[in-house]
């Protein structure tokens, strides 16, 4: 039965402001009010920050500013997930200790769990084929699925808030930092995977977060070390980029994270969009039409800091732009420069402290409405839970089969000039990569087959030697050096066949070779599935989810 808004206010009013409590009765958006209300502002501005650490378990400064500062996310970086039992151990103790804050408001526990390539929490979770696999499979169900799996495993060790999915289109080949972590180069393909993993995540009981904004694909540099400045106009944006978030927005979409991409070209010009009010205010805000949570990239990597050049002034410039939640991979002191000058800025400046509290308000307001319920992830996690679920059959059945159906032939255009390649058609085998489960999977699949492991220090007449005493060479391609050490073998005068992982962009550049197939993934399911295509036991059924 739905409480009248009028009775929902009335129940908030009846409180007294100092037994406010996050678990009261009442509709969240007025709850959310009357708590913001009722905070110093110390208590607001700390909602405001999410903030990381290095190693296990999480050092005191953490706790001091949860104890102290009341604050209102942590992010879980892969530095800190090797051992699973022991960060969900970490994760209950944070939130056993935020709850018994003022107000007893739990943490946002965050982390970037995409699969495939990008898997902060390690430990004991599953290794998935990743977006670009489901780009090929064009199946959202394949995308739901992925969202829901990877969504119960975060929820099991106690992560609220998954950092994904990433929407960013496969535009620049060139893309260091995105390709295969994107659905592919349709911007409708894309928006509708991504809806559907984001509807995945939330079954999990997860937040989902759009990101970069406005989108990542179109520059071959990578944020962390530069600020990318991608020159195309409002319209190309809004026409390509956008289409994922104009669909996740109007499919209620909680969360987006701002990029640190400069657009020129844009009335944006050369200010980072993470920075720019103009980005996520005027267009995000108003156009867009978005009123969820707007988070941060990390602001301590290049894109952001390179801009102002001052620290302190970059994250206080994040807030005024528009971002409600400032995220920092390092951990700052309790009393840093940061704090001081933006609670400085809270009681000197009127309006710095309205938008202040305007964050503080939406933030509250989101945890209200999914970190509560039957549906909630637990804030405690249960360990024996944990043993026995992390991963489970059906999710692990699931990954192999999206891996299965996903594989591609990308060379020939005849698959059946070179495929399946058979025990007897290949004679001798020569494994040739860098990846131990590409070995591992490739002498399974060619009982007796010969490996050779190359790296900087390899001398490529070693590899073509090696090459000379084979029948087949199937060649592990994932990266630029791979692909120089390939050219070497091009005059070898064998059958070479290319196991692509990762981007398959690679594959185009040795037209020459007799066979490719592309698994987009270097997770255990995708080599298994690789090998399949190749010795003919499963059909490829994957389609490249950009154009040649």
């Amino acid at each position: 039965m739905k409480i009248s808004l009028f009775l929902c206010i009335l129940l908030i009013i009846a409180s007294p402001l100092f037994s406010l409590s996050f678990f009261d009765e009442g509709c969240p958006r007025e709850l959310a009010a009357a708590i913001e209300g009722a905070m110093t502002n110390e208590q607001a501005l700390a909602q405001l920050f999410m903030i990381g650490w290095g190693g296990e378990p999480p050092p005191h400064v953490i706790l001091d500013w949860i104890r102290h500062r009341n604050i209102g996310g942590i992010k879980i970086f892969g530095w800190s997930t090797g051992n699973t039992p022991q960060l969900a151990r970490s994760i209950g103790e944070l939130q056993t200790l935020s709850l018994n804050t003022p107000f007893n408001i739990p943490l946002l526990i965050a982390t970037d769990q995409e699969g495939g390539w990008i898997r902060h929490v390690r430990g004991d979770t599953s290794e998935t084929p990743g977006n670009m696999a489901i780009g090929a499979t064009r199946f959202p169900r394949d995308a739901y699925l992925s969202g829901y799996y990877i969504g119960r495993e975060m929820a099991l060790i106690g992560v609220n808030m998954n950092f994904a999915p990433t929407v960013d289109l496969f535009t620049d080949r060139d893309s260091v930092v995105i390709g295969p972590r994107s659905f592919g180069s349709d911007p409708v393909k894309a928006a509708i995977l991504g809806s559907a993993f984001a509807r995945g995540q939330l079954a999990a009981g997860v937040i989902p977060t759009a990101k970069h904004f406005p989108g990542h694909g179109a520059t071959p540099l990578d944020s962390h070390g530069i600020l990318p400045r991608i020159s195309i106009n409002l319209e190309t944006l809004w026409n390509r980029e956008l289409i994922p978030y104009r669909m996740l927005i109007s499919e209620g979409i909680p969360a987006i994270m701002s990029g640190h991409l400069a657009f020129p070209l844009t009335q944006g010009g050369g200010t980072p969009a993470s920075l720019s009010s103009w980005f996520l205010r005027d267009l995000l805000r108003q156009q867009l039409g978005f009123d969820g949570v707007i988070i941060t990239d990390d602001l301590n990597m290049i894109g952001a800091t390179v801009y102002l050049r001052n620290f302190p002034q970059t994250v206080k410039q994040s807030v005024v732009a528009g971002n409600d939640i400032v995220m920092l991979s390092s951990t700052p002191g309790i009393n840093d420069q940061i704090w001081t000058h933006l609670y400085s800025s809270m009681r000197t400046d009127a309006e710095f402290n309205r938008i202040v509290r305007e964050s503080a308000r939406r933030v509250l307001y989101m945890k209200l409405v999914y970190l509560r319920g039957e549906n909630a992830v637990p804030f405690v996690p249960d360990l024996t839970r944990l043993a026995a679920e992390l991963p489970t059959e059906s999710s692990q059945e699931f990954f192999l089969d999206l891996a299965g159906r996903s594989v591609t032939i990308v060379k020939p255009a005849n698959p059946s000039e070179a495929f399946p390649l058979t025990r007897e058609r290949a004679g001798r085998v020569l494994l040739a990569g860098r990846w131990p489960e590409f070995f591992n999977r490739g002498r399974i699949a060619f009982p007796g087959a010969a490996s050779f492991h190359f790296s900087a220090a390899t001398n490529p007449q070693q590899l073509i030697n090696a090459a000379l005493n084979a029948d087949t060479i199937i060649f592990c391609l994932s990266d630029h050096f791979d692909l120089r050490m390939l050219n070497h073998l091009r005059n070898v005068g064998r059958p070479i066949y290319v196991f692509s992982i990762l981007s398959p962009v690679h594959i185009e550049s040795v037209p020459w070779v007799t066979g490719a197939i592309a698994v987009y993934s270097f997770a255990p399911t995708s080599f298994a599935a690789g090998f399949s295509v190749m010795l003919g036991r499963i059909p490829a059924l994957g389609i490249l989810p950009y154009d040649l």
